[in-house]
């Protein structure tokens, strides 16, 4: 969270498996109740409702103003920064981002739709909070994340923002974006999780608990037979391939251009890669879209201040 003249701007990853903060990450699945229910320790109250953060999963939605999910979630990070910065009310701008070749047709509505409440009250975690949402700037994912850095890159750089949801590819040439070489993909990591639950039944007639999924993703491994093992690390591998595939059908060269990876999809790449990484790079900060959001709507704000 940064301060611009009185005003926080707070940045919010609205992701398809997370929701990031510049503080935090939290799942962004979310239940809502009628009346209060039993387990209350990560509980949003907002318009007379409950809503339980974390449970379930949210379904991949193109248009993320289809529902009021990402506005409630958004809240939820709200409040989360201002607890990290031992506040309960405050005038908020909102740095958010939209998937690169979405922003231009999405970024009005989802600039609306984020700002639909000029004044919020909600209670979170028991605690209640009085916002002002003062602005919302919307700007492109994957960018985002190395937009303090992307002015200083020499020669042909690709990013590839691996998320939950969707895979944004976006070329930088000495330092400057390409607007006509970027692209969205389908083919996030949930796409990776749903082949090894299909390959893991196929092959043992037996399901297999995301958490364990999401281990082996995370880390290579997990306590579990070696032959379960070696099927989930066996359909990650592919999907790993499958990425590079796609990249080079988006021209990456592996010998001439440097190849910036970020967002969850990282992990995978560095586990299960068995290629050239000797040029790409990754930015490990899982929070890195959101503080980029806010560096570069931090940016905005002061150059529209000297006009």
């Amino acid at each position: 969270m940064k301060d611009w003249n009185g005003t926080k701007i707070i940045g919010l990853d609205h992701g398809y498996g997370n929701i990031k903060t510049a503080n935090c990450c939290f799942k962004n699945g979310i239940l809502g109740y009628d009346t209060e229910p039993l387990f209350t320790s990560d509980m949003l109250v907002y318009g007379g409702r409950y809503y339980l953060i974390g449970e379930g999963h949210k379904e991949f939605l193109q248009n993320k103003v289809q529902d009021e999910d990402y506005y409630l979630l958004t809240l939820v990070g709200i409040a989360k920064e201002l607890a990290f910065a031992g506040l309960t009310e405050a005038h908020v701008c909102i740095a958010a981002g939209l998937p690169l070749t979405w922003t231009s047709g999405q970024k009005e509505a989802f600039k609306v739709y984020l700002s639909r409440d000029k004044e919020v009250r909600f209670t979170y975690r028991k605690k209640d909070y009085h916002v002002f949402i003062d602005d919302v700037r919307i700007y492109p994912q994957g960018y985002a994340a190395i937009a303090s850095t992307a002015g200083s890159m020499k020669g042909v750089n690709l990013i590839a923002d691996i998320g939950n949801g969707t895979m944004n590819v976006l070329y930088i040439t000495n330092g400057k974006p390409l607007a006509g070489k970027m692209f969205t993909e389908k083919f996030g990591t949930y796409q990776c999780t749903l082949a090894i639950r299909e390959v893991f039944m196929r092959k043992t007639q037996r399901e297999l608990n995301d958490a364990i999924i999401d281990e082996v993703l995370c880390t290579g491994t997990a306590d579990i037979a070696e032959n379960d093992l070696s099927i989930i690390r066996a359909t990650a591998t592919e999907y790993v391939t499958d990425i590079f595939r796609r990249l080079r059908e988006h021209g990456y060269d592996e010998k001439t251009m440097t190849l910036h990876i970020t967002g969850g999809g990282g992990c995978l790449v560095r586990n299960f890669y068995h290629g050239d990484l000797s040029r790409v790079r990754f930015v490990t900060d899982i929070c890195a879209a959101a503080k980029g959001y806010e560096y570069l709507a931090g940016i905005q704000l002061k150059a529209e201040a000297s006009r």
